[in-house]
């Protein structure tokens, strides 16, 4: 069993204070925080930048759809080395307004918004909309820790890998693109499998070897523990690894096959968004029908997998079935060298 250090356990007891002082504001606002929150959800980000890269700007979309997933795998391989309870885990006089099965450092909403909301505003180009994206993610960090899900230190460690990413991103997007259309069909699947596979081998290594005879420290974490925090921490990361897998290997696909334009009418981009989320939905309903209950590391691979389908279906699959079904147009060549 390996200990949590004291020092942490102090710093906790000192940050749980703070979080029941924070909530004695009162129960009503757990209902703007709630809705605030999921501004900052991996899930909805990404369900937005879809609709901006199937009906607005596929460019863009492209772009915004690899930063955050790339985002969700680096916080789901934090998570999985981390083993950090969250404050209503650890203090059972801290209430729970949101759940979670995922070990709690560092705090995803805060890193996906950064990394989002973040770069929207800065290529906005507007003060304005700069200013906006910041109190978005502002509140979204407020709220995390309004809520329970997260320890302020979480939200700083968060905040501060989701700007780094951020930093990367505005930093490298143009060369590391220019680099990657070089590469031939050998090379860039046998990266793109590196860069998604590797983190889940280690930290499934780190969880069963390094970690391996860890429990849950009852004495110390008191609150509302969930079952497996580790086989939680790891689908999480198993995820957003098949997704950036899917998603990397659909959009280099469609840029060899001509790209595609978001451009057209309202009824074509209403149409695609329709269509491209209705296939999204079906395989997600299947797969909590006939898989929901599968847990550990099955449920893991299975996650990997469904997500990686997901995404080619978002990059690749739709954008083709719009050329197809005359829903939208291949891409100019000055559109298809300006893509994601």
């Amino acid at each position: 069993m390996h200990a949590q250090p004291l020092a942490m356990n102090t710093l906790w007891e000192a940050e749980s204070s703070a979080i029941r002082w924070l909530q004695g504001a009162g129960d009503w606002l757990s209902y703007p925080f709630g809705l605030v929150t999921h501004l900052g959800s991996q899930g909805v980000i990404i369900v937005l930048m879809a609709a901006v890269f199937w009906s607005v700007s596929a460019g863009l979309g492209a772009r915004l759809l690899v930063a955050v997933i790339a985002s969700g795998a680096v916080n789901g391989l934090l998570k999985s080395v981390s083993y950090t309870p969250r404050p209503y885990w650890f203090d059972a006089q801290v209430t729970g307004y949101s759940h979670h099965g995922s070990f709690g450092m560092p705090s995803g909403h805060s890193q996906a918004a950064m990394v989002a909301w973040g770069y929207l505003g800065i290529r906005s180009g507007r003060r304005a909309l700069l200013w906006a994206a910041g109190v978005i993610v502002l509140l979204v960090a407020l709220s995390r820790i309004y809520l329970g899900a997260h320890f302020f230190s979480d939200v700083l460690v968060g905040l501060s890998v989701g700007a780094l990413i951020l930093w990367l991103m505005l930093r490298y997007e143009d060369r590391v693109l220019a680099w990657w259309h070089t590469l031939d069909a050998v090379r860039w699947v046998s990266y793109l499998l590196l860069i998604t596979l590797v983190p889940c081998v280690l930290a499934m290594a780190w969880q069963f070897g390094v970690r391996g005879d860890w429990v849950l420290p009852a004495a110390e974490w008191i609150g509302a523990t969930p079952a497996d925090p580790p086989g939680h921490s790891l689908a999480g990361l198993y995820t957003a690894s098949g997704g950036l897998l899917g998603v990397v290997f659909g959009l280099t696909l469609l840029y060899r096959r001509g790209w595609y334009s978001a451009e057209g009418t309202v009824t074509a981009r209403v149409s695609r968004f329709a269509l491209g989320i209705s296939v999204v939905v079906l395989i997600v309903v299947l797969d909590e029908m006939f898989f929901g209950d599968l847990t550990g590391l099955p449920g893991a691979l299975l996650s990997f997998a469904v997500y990686a389908a997901l995404a080619f279906w978002a990059t690749y699959g739709a954008p083709r079935m719009f050329i197809t079904s005359g829903l939208a147009t291949k891409a100019q060549e000055a559109d298809r060298t300006d893509h994601g």
